[in-house]
């Protein structure tokens, strides 16, 4: 049997809040130390001094997350807050890896954070998952998560993000039991004896024709159709009605990302500046040949999608109860949404009851699941459901 209780605070405390978490997770507990915690918290906070007094008072060392641009759990979200899932169970078992460098040796930093697993050599329980953060900035994310994927043989579900700053983009970090590290990655390793749920869905169509991508460095998206990225979607405005102005293009960006059309569907990038010669500066790699369209959404097509997302994450625990949640969000869907972003949460709330859930908006999403669209998004909503 696994339980799961989730916690929010807005004390400004970092100490206070951490303590305020973890009394909360041993009431639900009753008194008993939980076996893990996984904790979302504001860059604001002192990071040490909420995970010293939250290892404390909840009882674990067993603690994964990172620092966060928006927190949430069932019913309550916002930002500057912290947030925390406490996990109690006699059927799965925790382990809490951490890779350091993964901006200068992605493939190095999985090494260093799968060797803490306990099921890569030999699995006591049949279903292998990890949930991994990593500090985004310093890191493709998609080739992390190729790097994880080999290192566990294939043989792991991975779901995450990547750590956010409420959306300053200057200093991200994650947390391994009481410490937070930048240029990491961490990881809670979940071994169980019943498959862990995974979703992933986006609500974005394609609104544009194919451009094929010319040129891209990395997370440059360098030009399209021969012409440099920033004309091409300059003509797009255009040819729309958009307002898309060179010195603040992030209104236009957050309604207009770039989708690379795949066999299962298409992979979202978050344009986030212009640089000098006309490239577009993306939130994670593109690569050279792939076609691309300009995507559009609605909040409506938002909120269809994180319960798309939590259906099959349910649908994925094939059969059994879920205990707990996690749901990961992009912070540039909060920025768009506004208000409305409320409605996604309740939309994925609905579908979990009674289970509670715990998230953050993310500077990248993770998910790496049977059946599912794999690797590194933006945009998106991840959701994994743990079975009773």
């Amino acid at each position: 049997m696994t339980e799961g209780h989730s916690a929010i605070t807005d004390e400004r405390d970092s100490a206070r809040a951490g303590f305020q978490l973890g009394r909360s997770i041993r009431k639900a507990f009753h008194g008993a130390p939980a076996d893990a915690v996984v904790v979302f918290a504001s860059a604001g906070h002192g990071h040490a001094a909420l995970l010293n007094a939250l290892a404390d008072e909840a009882g674990t060392e067993a603690i994964v997350g990172a620092s966060s641009a928006g927190e949430f759990v069932e019913g309550q979200g916002g930002e500057g807050r912290a947030a925390a899932m406490g996990l109690r169970s006699d059927t799965m078992h925790f382990a809490v890896g951490l890779g350091k460098g993964v901006g200068v040796d992605a493939g190095r930093a999985a090494t260093e954070a799968v060797s803490a697993f306990q099921g890569v050599l030999r699995a006591s329980q049949p279903y292998r998952s990890a949930l991994v953060m990593t500090d985004a900035p310093a890191a493709h994310g998609g080739l992390l998560v190729e790097e994880l994927t080999l290192r566990t043989a294939g043989n792991y579900c991975f779901f995450g993000g990547g750590a956010g700053d409420d959306g300053r983009l200057q200093r991200t970090c994650v947390f391994a039991g009481r410490a937070a590290h930048a240029d990491a990655l961490a990881a809670l390793e979940i071994l169980s004896h019943s498959p862990v749920g995974v979703g992933v869905a986006h609500g974005w169509v394609p609104a544009g024709p194919g451009l094929r991508v010319t040129e891209a460095e990395g997370h440059r998206l360098v030009s399209l159709n021969g012409i440099p990225a920033v004309h091409a979607l300059q003509e797009y405005a255009e040819l729309t009605g958009q307002k898309f102005h060179l010195k603040d293009p992030m209104p236009f960006f957050l309604h207009n990302v770039i989708g690379i059309r795949r066999g299962d569907g298409y992979r979202l990038r978050a344009p986030l500046a212009v640089q000098d010669d006309g490239a577009i500066l993306c939130a994670a790699a593109l690569s050279e040949g792939s076609v691309v369209h300009v995507m559009k959404t609605t909040a409506a097509s938002t909120v269809l999608a994180a319960r798309q997302a939590t259906s099959e994450a349910l649908r994925a625990l094939a059969g059994a109860r879920p205990a707990a949640a996690f749901v990961f969000g992009c912070v540039a869907t909060r920025l768009r949404m506004g208000s409305a972003f409320g409605d996604e949460l309740e939309a994925c709330a609905r579908l979990l009851e009674p289970a509670g859930f715990v998230g953050c908006d993310t500077y990248g999403q993770i998910a790496r699941a049977e059946g599912q669209s794999s690797g590194f998004h933006n945009c998106t909503a991840v959701v994994c459901a743990l079975p009773q």
